[in-house]
């Protein structure tokens, strides 16, 4: 095609029906793909190798498989009634134990042989509580259903809680949560669209290329096998935000071209060239800042940013690819639905963005290092608490009608050296007199004195013996993820220490697991920050070929970012640290395009006068964009907020749609004040004069059109005949019918007629 002379944009109009078929395909091959994509709960599983906690779920899993683990409480049973359901919940298929009290006291007896002081922690006032452990992981298909086989064999009688019956339930929660968020924002979207454009069929262009590049991204997980649950639930919402941009900037530029008096084919390739370099700098941004996550120590981060950039990339692949299709082929309906703009000049909005920008430059100096320190000593979770444990679900409510009653349960396993039974029992002893421990059970503690291992069934001693470790339970009154589970994990690890001196010993658990997550995932804050706003610059530079402009852009950008970040401390709310990182990412990386469209307007109009009218028209020219872009993500941020009872999903929500707001402001009342204070090492003399011989250049190149042979000539006509021919076939018969149907119907009415007059 080269040696013929067709340039990549050539083609994209030429090849255009191909594409369309192309993509066809690829959507059908997507759609098909998504229901394959597995979906992880488990934020241990993105813990680096290095870390104890992996080594330990490793070992765990290899020799004694790592349990999932779930509490029940039943509700008016007797002691008889509760150890009959106990039973049957043992002999569900994927349960592994059952501990209630009925292991060291005889249920059966007269209630005066009974001390039921010494059993309240698991039986009182009517009510039983168990700690169930299953054979595979919380995560597990098998895990799920015996949770699901519980709750039915419990009914009216009990409740459920704990980690799998969290991850059970958490799948369906976010799914029709996030259904719900997308409805939401699609219709938003819309709305927001309809009052930004021109034509009442833009928005549905828009929102069908969009949906087509999210269909992309969804299916192509696939390639991944497995993606976190922040992704799955804001992979979509978030590339539906923030990739909107390219679709707009596309069909803008083509309708200037067109109203210049261009063919349509011909504004369409002026379009794509003018176009590409703003759509590529937009999207280039957004999937640097997103790549930062990926080089993150903590594997989430790897697969939220692969997950996010590839749905950019295929957003724009989308909208550079297709939309030009979409847009000659729809152009008539565009054109026919065509509307007077509902939106004012933004004038006056300009001059008022003019005025105002020295006392905003100000106040945000003033505030900047305060939310800089302030972003610091917000309070933190960090593991799987923070996703599961939300008020309003399910699973919390059960959780705090437990709590009430029988206390916290938080159970941790410690991993020590197998073979020395008597180091053991006196390791299990020690930990069961801690004044936090529920108990502390292994296999040396609960055999007979006399009776040997070897004559046991495998059965019960697998459960707690492999052929190199042994294997303690741990029972603790606390929380999974607090000051105190931290401090009682670090004292369980003192007093195993101890007893195995000098050897490799484990501790396993919600406690344990997070305190690993904590020591990475801070470690992984600053590198990513950094990374990020490397690559942003780096692309900001290269786009504007000046080493200062990067900087001016990135100011009022990060400000946001600080002060969005620093909010939680000052409402004294907890955010996850999780969501801190990632937001900081999409926040520059998706908003840095409202600094890069402002400063381009300034640039643009700075060749044209002098630093105060450049500065309001640079606001004015851009406010609809920006805002429009602003509001769009801003409203999916907080639709997630709003509308889903995760915490680790709606406190990044809330943040994103935050960022999104202050971004917008700080932009445009802010930003027009650092472009006028640099503006002696920003502006080049040459500015206007090199983007006037590009624009020359691209109207210069005119489209080539395809040379055909005599014979795919022959072909074309032979079709164009063909169907011709169908369609006069068509009306023929079509008038037929419509001829037969008026001689029945005057028929019909001469019979009635008839009839009228016999009688």
């Amino acid at each position: 095609m080269k040696g013929q002379g067709h340039s990549p944009v050539d083609l994209i109009i030429h090849k255009r029906k191909l594409i369309e078929k192309a993509f066809i395909l690829l959507i059908v091959l997507c759609l098909l793909s998504v229901p394959f994509v597995g979906v992880n709960y488990d934020l241990t599983k993105y813990l680096p190798e290095s870390t104890d906690s992996s080594k330990a779920l490793n070992i765990m899993e290899q020799e004694f498989t790592y349990p999932g683990m779930a509490r029940i409480m039943m509700q008016d049973v007797s002691l008889y009634e509760a150890k009959a359901l106990k039973d049957r919940v043992a002999d569900v298929d994927g349960v592994d134990m059952v501990m209630w009290c009925d292991t060291t006291t005889n249920i059966y007896g007269a209630d005066s042989f009974i001390d039921y002081s010494k059993i309240d922690d698991y039986y009182k006032d009517g009510c039983a509580y168990m700690d169930v452990t299953f054979l595979e992981s919380d995560s597990s298909s098998r895990t799920h259903r015996a949770v699901n086989e519980i709750k039915e064999i419990l009914g009216g009688k009990g409740m459920i809680a704990g980690s799998a019956a969290s991850d059970t339930m958490l799948g369906p929660t976010i799914n029709g949560e996030v259904a719900r968020v997308m409805v939401l924002a699609v219709i938003f979207i819309f709305l927001i669209l309809t009052l930004t454009t021109t034509s009442w069929f833009e928005p549905v262009l828009f929102l069908t290329v969009m949906f087509i590049a999210i269909i992309l991204g969804m299916g192509t997980n696939l390639l991944f096998g497995e993606i976190s649950f922040m992704s799955n639930a804001v992979g979509a919402v978030l590339q539906l935000a923030c990739s909107m941009d390219y679709s707009i900037f596309l069909l803008h530029a083509f309708t200037r071209e067109k109203a210049n008096g261009v063919p349509p084919e011909q504004a369409m390739a002026n379009a794509l060239r003018s176009a590409i370099p703003s759509i590529g700098a937009s999207g280039a941004t957004t999937i640097v800042g997103f790549l930062a996550l990926a080089l993150m120590r903590f594997g989430i981060g790897r697969d939220m940013g692969l997950v996010l950039a590839k749905g950019i990339a295929f957003s724009l692949v989308t909208v550079l690819l297709l939309m030009p299709a979409l847009i000659l082929r729809f152009q008539k309906i565009i054109d026919k639905t065509a509307h007077r703009s509902f939106m004012p000049s933004f004038r006056k909005f300009g001059e008022y963005g003019y005025k105002v920008r020295v006392p905003v430059l100000v106040l945000v100096l003033l505030l900047v290092v305060p939310c800089y320190v302030a972003q610091g000593m917000c309070d933190f979770s960090y593991g799987n608490e923070a996703i599961a444990n939300t008020p309003g679900t399910e699973v919390y409510d059960n959780e705090q009608v437990m709590n009430a009653k029988f206390g916290q349960s938080n159970m941790m396993l410690a991993l020590v050296p197998v073979g020395d039974d008597v180091t053991e029992k006196a390791l299990t002893d020690e930990l069961d007199a801690l004044p936090y421990a529920k108990y502390a059970q292994g296999l040396a503690s609960t055999l007979p004195e006399g009776i040997p291992e070897e004559i046991l069934p495998h059965s019960l001693t697998g459960q707690f013996h492999s052929e190199h470790w042994a294997r303690i339970i741990i029972n603790v009154r606390s929380p999974g993820e607090s000051a105190d589970s931290f401090a009682y994990a670090d004292e369980i690890r003192a007093v195993i220490g101890r007893y195995y001196p000098n050897q490799q010993t484990y501790l396993v658990g919600v406690t344990p697991s997070t305190q690993d997550i904590k020591q990475v995932i801070t470690t992984d804050y600053r590198f990513v920050n950094i990374l990020s706003l490397l690559g942003v610059a780096i692309v900001v530079a290269i786009t504007y070929k000046s080493l200062i402009l990067p900087l001016v852009v990135l100011i009022p950008i990060e400000a946001a970012v600080f002060i969005n970040t620093a909010i939680p401390y000052i409402m004294g709310t907890r955010s996850m640290f999780l969501g801190f990182i990632i937001v900081s990412c999409v926040q520059l990386g998706a908003t840095i395009d409202y600094s890069i469209l402002l400063t381009g307007n300034y640039l643009d109009a700075r060749a044209q006068g002098d630093k105060k009218e450049a500065a309001i028209r640079a606001v004015t020219q851009s406010a609809l964009s920006i805002m429009t872009s602003g509001l769009i993500l801003t409203t999916v941020g907080y639709g997630l907020y709003f509308l889903t009872s995760i915490d680790a999903v709606a406190g990044l929500g809330e943040l994103i749609g935050r960022g999104a707001f202050l971004s917008t402001l700080l932009v445009l009342f802010m930003l027009p004040a650092c472009l006028m204070i640099f503006d002696r090492f920003i502006v080049k003399k040459d500015y206007a004069q090199k983007k006037h011989e590009r624009m020359n250049r691209i109207h210069s190149k005119k489209l080539i059109l395809p040379r055909l042979s005599a014979l795919q000539q022959q072909r074309m006509a032979l079709k164009r005949q063909m169907r011709q021919n169908r369609n006069a076939r068509l009306r023929e018969l079509y008038g037929r019918l419509r001829g037969r149907g008026k001689a029945d119907t005057e028929n019909h009415r001469e019979e009635e007629h008839d009839d009228e007059q016999d009688r």
